[in-house]
Formats: structure tokens, C-alpha cells, sequence
């Protein structure tokens, strides 16, 4: 069965989301931006999700998270819970 890592970031607008995605890919660390900004209990861990398989996560966070490039940073995705910019860390 497939297994990805990935961690992210949870913020309430699109408008959020796309403001951050800019500090990251203008050279800001996306754990330092998670800690400062996300407002899903990992945050405070960098936004780590650890570990998980197809299934465990809302379809959207799934359907990036098993499909897209590895190490680069995804959204806006929304969910019921917001606006997440995902970085897929590993997959197997």
C-alpha cells in the first residue's frame, strides 16, 4: 500500500494562502512559516503530518499528496478546513 509524508500549512483564505506561498518561495522556511502561521495543530511541529496512506486524509489533501512532485510546495488546496499549502516530504 502507498505511504506519503508531507507536512502543511492551514490558514482561513485563499488570500492567506497565496501570501505565504510567496514568503516560501521567496527563500522563507516553510517549517518557520507553519510555526508562525498555521492554525492546524501541527504547526507547532513544523507542519508535519508524518506517515500516512491513501484514505486517512480529506480526497483533496489526498489527491495532491499521492500525485504531485515531491519537495515542492502545493496549493492553495482548500478543504472543509481552510486553505493548505502542502510539501510533500516522501512517498513510497
Amino acid at each position: 500500500m502507498a505511504k506519503a509524508s508531507a507536512r502543511h500549512i492551514l490558514v482561513p483564505t485563499k488570500d492567506a494562502c497565496d501570501h505565504l506561498k510567496i514568503k516560501i518561495e521567496d527563500g522563507t522556511d516553510f517549517v518557520e512559516v507553519a510555526k508562525e502561521y498555521s492554525q492546524c495543530p501541527s504547526g507547532k511541529q513544523g507542519g508535519d503530518l508524518g506517515e500516512f496512506s491513501p484514505g486517512q486524509m480529506v480526497k483533496e489533501f489526498d489527491d495532491v499528496v499521492f500525485s504531485a512532485e515531491l519537495g515542492k510546495v502545493h496549493g492553495p488546496i482548500k478543504t472543509q478546513f481552510g486553505y493548505h499549502l502542502i510539501e510533500i516530504t516522501n512517498r513510497t
